[in-house]
């Protein structure tokens, strides 16, 4: 029978790496390759039937029948030639083929005639053995085409069961170093099924709270949360799995002395190609250090930015005193007394907060801050006389002291002298970003006629110019339109916030 051989397109070293690869050499025998070779025997009606792995030097089966020993000499393989073959080897009468007529299994015991193999072949297409069947009979019309077809389907069965092998081995080995990681971390890591089952802890966890092994899984985790915890973060976990949002939520979590320690738990879904969640992976960090830590700083914080707002206080109230005693200076004292009231309300709209002062004071915006800034002006038929329109922006301490100084002296003068005077006048204060400058244009109207720019130059003016070119980096400038004051400042849009300048930076 003609067979169509295959141009070698692989090297002896890597035919026996994927065969090593399976790590099934030398392995005890197993029901699922026995019941293989026993079918085989069986549909060809033949004596022998094997499961041949080609090693370095020899043949190992992992399954025969009809042999009763599990390795021979490679020399005497007839699968040795059969790996060479595009797919399979038939040889309907041994003695007739020049390649086995001499093989002593052929001229001796037990005298072998008919061979029929299917070649095993890695996922690499690496031929690393085949399932045979060999009979004393000559069988000169060969084998039928089922007998040929149940060869084929049983090999890739065998192949099934050593890819399924390996894909195990790999699983155990990958798991065995996800463990060997895990609990080499600092963090407790845990894992639960996709529906929030916890069955995953690693020694950490046990170390940190004393708990027998598995005692948290399923549910039992949440009873080591403070009690004023413990609904919270059920809240949210369940949330989570509903939504498959990523789980974070800071709680305080019992140590195995009892001690409860404030401690940050986040964790991702993991999800399979078609997007459907298959398992949860978490961790618990002790954070109780950095959290009392950051308290105090915020105590600390709190503590300083009430004495500055008391400075304030005192300044304003020394240079009142001041200004009884030399009335000379009353007019003076006026103006020095109203900045230093808008630098008390720009450190007030940005010093830190509790939880329970932060509301009153409003968003950390650009527009929000302006608004708490004019509230002293007042309203003309229920609307405000300083309208605030354009973009807001994110707005800190960077630029608060400059754009309150500006602000108010625009403000303080419009009451004196420009569109606030007079009861018709208005100003409209408009805020673009424009690019990575920010521009902010204060438009006066319905005050009293402008017939030019003033000869001299105020204190006030000068220090809104300092304010903006000085402080902010931008440029200042006054446009002195009939119908009233226009002035745009110009700056660049990082120098409102410290936040918005590290995302440029990065």
């Amino acid at each position: 029978m003609s067979v169509t051989t295959d141009q070698k397109a692989w090297n002896e070293s890597d035919r026996l790496a994927a065969l090593r690869a399976y790590d099934i050499l030398d392995t005890p025998r197993e029901a699922a390759f026995d019941d293989i070779v026993n079918l085989v025997a069986r549909v060809f009606d033949a004596p022998i039937a094997v499961v041949n792995l080609i090693d370095e030097g020899r043949q190992w089966f992992k399954a025969e029948v009809g042999l009763g020993v599990r390795e021979t000499p490679l020399e005497t393989s007839f699968c040795a030639h059969a790996i060479l073959m595009q797919d399979r080897l038939v040889v309907p009468d041994a003695t007739l083929d020049d390649r086995f007529a001499c093989n002593p299994l052929v001229t001796g015991d037990p005298g072998l005639r008919f061979y029929a193999g299917q070649v095993l072949k890695s996922a690499e297409g690496l031929p690393i053995g085949t399932l045979c069947v060999l009979d004393t009979r000559v069988r000169p019309e060969g084998p039928t085409d089922l007998q040929m077809e149940t060869l084929q389907v049983l090999a890739a069965q065998v192949m099934s069961q050593l890819d399924l092998r390996r894909a195990l081995a790999g699983q155990k080995q990958s798991e065995a170093q996800f463990r060997a990681i895990a609990d080499s971390m600092p963090q407790m890591v845990w894992s639960t099924l996709p529906d929030g089952f916890h069955d995953y802890y690693n020694a950490r966890w046990y170390e940190f709270t004393g708990v027998p092994d598995g005692s948290t899984d399923g549910e039992g985790w949440n009873g080591m949360f403070h009690p004023e915890d413990q609904e919270r973060a059920w809240t949210r976990w369940r949330h989570c799995l509903e939504s498959g949002e990523p789980y974070e939520i800071e709680y305080r979590l019992r140590r195995h002395d009892g001690v409860y320690r404030w401690t940050l738990g986040r964790a991702r879904p993991i999800r399979d190609e078609a997007g459907e969640i298959t398992r949860w992976f978490g961790t618990c960090t002790d954070i109780d250090d950095l959290k009392r830590s950051d308290q105090a700083k915020e105590l600390l914080s709190q503590e300083l930015s009430h004495r500055i707002k008391n400075i304030f206080a005192v300044v304003s109230a020394l240079i009142a005193l001041s200004a009884r005693k030399y009335p000379e200076a009353r007019e003076f004292a006026g103006a020095v007394r109203t900045r230093i009231n808008a630098l008390a309300r720009a450190h007030e709209f940005v010093r830190p907060h509790t939880e329970t002062s932060k509301p009153t004071v409003g968003s950390m915006t650009l527009h929000a801050f302006l608004a708490d800034l004019f509230k002293a002006y007042s309203e003309l038929e229920g609307l405000p006389r300083i309208v605030i329109t354009g973009d807001d922006a994110t707005f800190d301490d960077q630029a608060a002291t400059s754009v309150a100084l500006l602000f108010h002296e625009l403000a303080t003068n419009a009451a004196k002298y420009g569109a606030l005077s007079v009861e018709g006048g208005r100003v409209t204060l408009d805020t673009r970003r424009l690019d990575d400058r920010f521009l902010l244009t204060w438009t006066e109207t319905g005050g009293p006629k402008v017939a030019g720019a003033p000869t001299q130059t105020g204190f006030g003016s000068s220090l809104a110019t300092l304010s903006v070119e000085g402080q902010l980096g931008g440029r200042l400038e006054r446009k002195w339109l009939p119908d009233g004051l226009q002035v745009l400042a110009d700056i660049p849009a990082t120098a409102l916030s410290r936040r918005r300048a590290a995302q440029n930076v990065a």
